[in-house]
């Protein structure tokens, strides 16, 4: 079956398609800092959509993957005018709905949502910024969790594998 094209409404977000790897580095008030390996796959069907999957692994001093950490996945949206929405929902619980815009290859995104099971940890807003920068992709998140307000959390060099 051949690719289709991809929808028009994503032209301010197709840089975004493919397959990213690299690492970075996490912390909190609340956790100790730590790095991580990440990959995260960004595809899309022929509508105005983009899939998207995120894994991140704890990575020891000498850049071995230790275990597992966090995983999410879902949709991003294009919107008119460079808007986007984007859909997450992670094993831990919590589903977020996103707004936010698209600059050339620059990504701001604040949540609008945030809905979490009875057994999900304490989460209630979150901001991400993403660039394409030489050909990388570079992100930072901050999260309000745990009593805390919006802290820096996680950042990473990703850089485009397939």
């Amino acid at each position: 079956m051949e690719e289709p094209e991809v929808h028009p409404a994503l032209e301010p977000i197709a840089f975004l398609l493919g397959r990213w790897e690299g690492a970075g580095v996490g912390g909190y008030p609340t956790i100790e800092s730590f790095n991580f390996g990440q990959e995260i796959e960004f595809g899309h069907n022929g509508k105005p959509f983009l899939t998207y999957v995120s894994r991140t692994w704890l990575l020891d001093e000498d850049g071995n993957r230790v275990r597992p950490l966090a995983t999410e996945s879902g949709y991003w949206r294009a919107l008119p005018d460079r808007q986007l929405e984007v859909v997450l929902s992670h094993p831990t619980g919590i589903v977020e709905i996103y707004i936010g815009e698209v600059v050339f290859h620059k990504i701001e995104l604040r949540t609008d949502v945030v809905a979490r099971t009875a057994s999900a940890k304490e989460y209630t807003a979150g901001y991400r910024l993403y660039g394409l920068v030489n050909g990388n992709l570079m992100w930072a998140y901050e999260m309000a969790a745990m009593g805390q307000p919006l802290s820096d959390h996680m950042s990473a060099e990703l850089k485009k594998v397939a």
